[in-house]
């Protein structure tokens, strides 16, 4: 067997069930109808989007017509319509629609409209002035659109075998490559996120000027750290006043092999990085392994949260420096989450280690669930670990950080972002190789692997700690260990088995008929923060499986600031009818508030119970307060 590299397996392979079905069916009968609607701007109440009259105004300006209302919105509103389209193609391949089908046509055809002659595509610039293409990359996201758009693209030829798409983002790549490359124009991204979808439009057809133009806009970021501010420099007009001076911000202060840490724009840093890994794994470019191991690190062991929340703070939606992550202030950008997972995922193609997957599953049940109400009817775009109405969202420091989640935002970038990761959870959480299948996530469900294995998953993770795969047909299987889990135990066929385990998979064979148990430790635990991180130091948090919990004043006769845990007691498993989840339960002591300000005396003290609840179920049963980290007794 091989185990030390995989690739994804195909986005059709898996049919979900349990709590990853349940969500994708949530996908599929409200966020996309809805997201659908506001791209087209026909729900009340709600942003205006504009994003589809976008497209249609680009078109009128290409045959010279009147634009009518012109552009409205975000430089990058094209995106938003790529991502509907993303998530919309996958979830037709478990829930096929011809209906839904025919809105995506719709708007393909609308979208083919605006493309330009020369295959430029890019509704802001063809609206408002088409003699600025490509002059301030640092904030015309130009590249970022179409990157969003290719990505789109291969989702749907995928899974329709349909062109129309295909033909105009080959022609847009084409564009592309003759400006940059052919022509030698200087310049890459402000925004990295066209170079991973580059990746995966080379996969798709396998179109070698694809990869090459991934790999040039790369290999040339941060070759020139002042690159941006000439080109500033050239122009006399800006989209919001970056005047390309950070460096930092948009990760060009040096080349990518030889930066170190993860700085900057949390979503743009994340994005370039999976990219990178990306290169590594087509290419076999090992001048790039380093740089993704240190990049790696130095989120995951120094600026991440226990959530896999990534990004510290509303300056820049940005890294910090290490250990720095305030709870009440964080950013952590739902997308920030997302791409961490891409870039987990590109990683575990090049490497076959629990130590990504743990990670990605980190992000995903934690900070990327949070970024949608358990209706998906609205959305969060900062992930905060501690909430307090009154402060929250009203202060000048805490403006970012809402109580409750809007239903959609001027800058919508994260909702439909969310709504394609859960419809192609299974690109993440299954991978093979030529003889083996490698489950990196825990899900419900059929997965059949291009290695010819078949397996049906039966389980209530993340809830519970057994999972039980039936091979349908036979063959090599690696199961992921989570960190998390102290002890585990897998029997084939009834009898407990020893597993050879490599970097944290253990490596089965499978007979057809065969049924492998996996059971998992699922205790409950505290959680210690390092003494390195300020805010927390001296606090703890609980865990079950990959699921951090939080408390909420719901639970908590409104006041989580006044409690205290006593970690010398027991964690008592409930649940919570409300949310549909579990809670925890865990001894407390409450301190009775005094009318003074300070006091020579400590607080008198009440023992209490109190409740803690899945972070990602935060924030659905109204205003209220909430805190991860707490104090300990």
């Amino acid at each position: 067997m091989t185990e030390f590299s995989s690739h994804r397996t195909d986005l059709r392979a898996y049919a979900p069930s349990g709590f990853i079905g349940k969500y994708s069916k949530l996908v599929k009968d409200e966020v996309i109808p809805y997201q659908y609607d506001v791209l087209w701007d026909k729900r009340e109440n709600t942003e205006k989007s504009h994003v589809v009259q976008n497209f249609i105004n680009a078109g009128k300006a290409i045959r010279g017509e009147d634009t009518g209302d012109g552009f409205y919105g975000m430089v990058f509103q094209d995106s938003d319509a790529a991502k509907w389209i993303e998530a919309a193609a996958f979830s037709l391949v478990n829930f096929p629609d011809s209906e839904l089908e025919n809105k995506i046509d719709e708007l393909i055809d609308i979208i083919a409209d605006a493309q330009d002659e020369d295959g430029y595509l890019d509704t802001y610039f063809t609206v408002k002035d088409r003699d600025k293409r490509f002059t301030n990359l640092l904030e015309g996201h130009e590249l970022y659109c179409s990157g969003h758009m290719i990505e789109a693209t291969a989702a749907y030829y995928k899974v329709t075998g349909k062109r129309k798409l295909l033909d105009v983002m080959l022609r847009n790549m084409e564009h592309i490559y003759d400006h940059f490359v052919t022509k030698g124009e200087e310049g890459y991204p402000g925004h990295p996120e066209i170079e991973q979808a580059l990746i995966k439009l080379y996969r798709t057809t396998g179109d070698k000027k694809a990869l090459e133009l991934a790999s040039h806009f790369v290999n040339v970021r941060g070759k020139d750290p002042d690159f941006f501010i000439r080109e500033k420099e050239k122009r006399d007009w800006t989209v919001w006043g970056n005047d390309g001076s950070d460096r930092d911000y948009q990760q060009s202060g040096a080349p990518v092999r030889e930066q170190k840490d993860a700085t900057g724009h949390a979503v743009r840093a994340v994005y370039l990085y999976a990219a990178m890994a990306g290169l590594l794994c087509e290419t076999g470019d090992r001048s790039l392994e380093d740089a993704c191991h240190r990049l790696w690190n130095s989120i995951t062991k120094k600026r991440m949260y226990i959530t896999g929340g990534i990004g510290s703070t509303v300056e820049g939606e940005a890294f910090t420096e290490d250990y720095d992550l305030p709870t009440d202030t964080a950013y952590c950008e739902t997308c920030a989450s997302l791409g961490l997972m891409f870039f987990a995922a590109a990683m575990l193609e090049h490497e076959t280690d629990s130590r990504y997957a743990d990670v990605m599953e980190r992000a995903f049940y934690n900070t990327a669930l949070a970024g949608m109400q358990l209706d998906g009817k609205s959305f969060f775009y900062v992930n905060v670990l501690e909430s307090l109405p009154g402060i929250s969202g009203k202060t000048r420091t805490h403006r970012h950080t809402l109580t409750t989640r809007p239903g959609w935002y001027a800058c919508a970038c994260c909702p439909p972002n969310l709504a394609r990761v859960i419809m192609s959870f299974g690109e993440y959480a299954f991978g093979e190789n030529e003889d083996t299948g490698f489950v990196h996530l825990y899900a419900a469900g059929e997965v059949k692997f291009g290695c010819g294995l078949h397996i049906n998953i039966d389980t209530e993770y993340p809830y519970s700690d057994r999972i039980v795969i039936s091979a349908v047909k036979g063959g090599n299987i690696a199961v992921r260990i989570p960190v998390w889990s102290k002890k585990r135990s897998i029997a084939l066929n009834g009898t407990e088995i020893s597993a050879e385990t490599v970097k944290g998979y253990a490596y089965i064979s499978l007979n057809d008929g065969d049924t492998l148990t996996l059971t998992l430790d699922c205790t409950p635990r505290f959680n210690f923060a390092s003494p390195r991180i300020p805010s927390v130091a001296g606090m703890v948090c609980l865990s079950k499986g990959p699921l951090v919990y939080c408390f909420e004043g719901k639970d908590n006769d409104g006041d989580v600031v006044g409690l205290s845990l006593d970690t010398a007691s027991g964690i008592e498993i409930g649940s919570c009818s409300e949310l549909g989840t579990d809670c925890l339960r865990v001894t407390a002591y409450r301190d009775e508030a005094e009318d003074e300000l300070y006091s020579f005396e400590a607080p008198a003290q009440k023992k209490v119970k109190a409740a803690a609840i899945p972070y990602y179920a935060w924030c659905n049963r109204g205003e209220n307060q909430m805190r991860v980290w707490m104090r300990k007794k």
